[in-house]
């Protein structure tokens, strides 16, 4: 039986992540995975999803066309070829990361502990120095209403339908709730969003929330929020869309049998990524308040730094982690909102620009959305910020840098961006 120096659980992006990272350092690495690899971002997360919604975009843009003094005659889709073209592209992502694991041992099946220096996987034992938990999560139902991959179906569900439902009930108003609403609103379902909570994205900007709102019902969206889902359930929808969250795929690992601790399904670590046992370290979904697949990258890659170099630890305390959310329009944020350094008596400063302002966004014809920045008051530091509007999911990085490195409007507003840009209008918003 051959000992490694590090065995992964999970192909995801922690797991991928860990395993170049790994591999760099020229460890001697097995890597476990019991279904595809990419794991939930590849096969049924953020890649799956922003193909479709790609479509639906071109789609959107189509229709609009005439503005731009391009006349179609005659536009239809084929939903079918865009979940063909969303198959493709998987394809060829996993067959690029497969490409770049070459060099590692890699084994296909459920892993199970046998104890902290063994795993079992599909009755072969493999012993490692250390390991790392990778396995991402899942779907999670509600007590009284569960998947029947009919008509209650999970985001993965969603991904693999042949037909566009007429209805759609969405219980859910988070991130994949509000793109799911985005995207079969556009290709033509009658969609229904019901969040028990007082606005949609839970948690997130306020401001931007409202107007994904108002956005949501120009488009013909009915959004109910603080509102109770099984009132609804007796209404006629033809496919009901159940999206309240994830849990960690933990089980089946063996974790209580050799001492892991664990949070109903969540493995709990420090902030260095370590478990209850030294050598047994956890990245990504399956530990991870955060669910976001860059964070997971991040993670896997800090793990192992950590493995390799114990005395000088990295921790994941960072507050300049992007989210983004690929609805029309997109919202991007980073780092300390309005409305959290109001709540910690933060002395701050907003700075705004609406990009009904913004010649790009006016020749793109996207003028949907604002640019919110919250400094320091006293120091100008950037501590964060939220975009809603065209390229809002890439704009952020922007921002992202601005918050990681400290910068400070001065800085800004000593930095030429180019004209016409939509990046401009983070300038302006100075």
């Amino acid at each position: 039986m051959s000992k490694y120096d590090l065995a992964i659980i999970g192909t995801g992006w922690a797991g991928y992540s860990a395993a170049l990272e790994a591999q760099k350092n020229n460890l001697k690495i097995v890597l476990i995975e019991q279904a595809q690899i990419g794991g939930t971002c590849l096969n049924r997360g953020c890649i799956s999803t922003k193909a479709l919604l790609k479509s639906a975009k071109i789609l959107s843009l189509a229709r609009k066309s005439s503005k731009f003094g391009v006349l179609i005659n005659s536009l239809s889709f084929d939903f079918i070829k865009m979940q063909e073209r969303k198959g493709v592209l998987v394809a060829q992502l996993a067959s690029g990361m497969q490409a770049a694991l070459k060099n590692i041992d890699f084994v296909n099946g459920p892993a199970r502990f046998i104890s902290p220096e063994c795993l079992e996987v599909s009755g072969r034992n493999f012993e490692a120095k250390n390991f790392l938990i990778a396995t991402g999560a899942q779907p999670s139902q509600l007590p009284n209403l569960a998947f029947d991959g009919k008509r209650i179906l999970s985001s993965d569900n969603m991904l693999e339908l042949a037909e566009i439902p007429e209805s759609l009930l969405i219980i859910g108003g988070g991130v994949i709730g509000c793109e799911f609403a985005t995207l079969f609103s556009t290709l033509g379902s009658v969609v229904t969003v019901v969040e028990k909570m007082p606005q949609l994205l839970p948690g997130m900007d306020q401001e931007a929330a409202k107007k994904l709102q108002v956005s949501f019902k120009k488009r013909n969206i009915s959004v109910n929020v603080g509102a109770d889902a099984f009132t609804y359930l007796s209404k006629d929808f033809s496919k009901i869309l159940l999206c309240v969250g994830r849990s960690a795929n933990t089980q089946g690992l063996g974790l209580d049998k050799i001492g892991v601790s664990i949070d109903r399904s969540r493995i709990i670590t420090d902030e260095y990524l370590k478990s209850s046992l030294p050598n047994i370290y956890a990245a990504g979904d399956c530990a991870s308040k955060i669910m976001l697949a860059h964070y997971a990258s991040y993670q896997g890659k800090l793990a192992v730094a950590n493995m390799l170099n114990p005395g000088q630890l990295n921790s994941t305390k960072i507050h300049n982690v992007p989210g983004c959310i690929f609805t029309d329009p997109e919202i991007g944020m980073v780092g300390v909102s309005e409305e959290c350094a109001k709540e910690n008596n933060i002395k701050y400063s907003v700075h705004r620009f609406d990009f009904l302002a913004s010649g790009m966004a006016r020749i793109l014809d996207e003028t949907e959305g604002f640019i919110k920045i919250v400094t320091e008051q006293d120091t100008g530091r950037v501590m964060g910020g939220v975009i809603m509007g065209p390229s809002a999911t890439e704009l952020i990085s922007i921002l992202t840098l601005a918050v990681s490195n400290n910068l400070t409007v001065k800085q800004f507003k000593e930095t030429i961006f180019p004209h016409p840009s939509l990046s401009e209008s983070i300038t302006e918003a100075f």
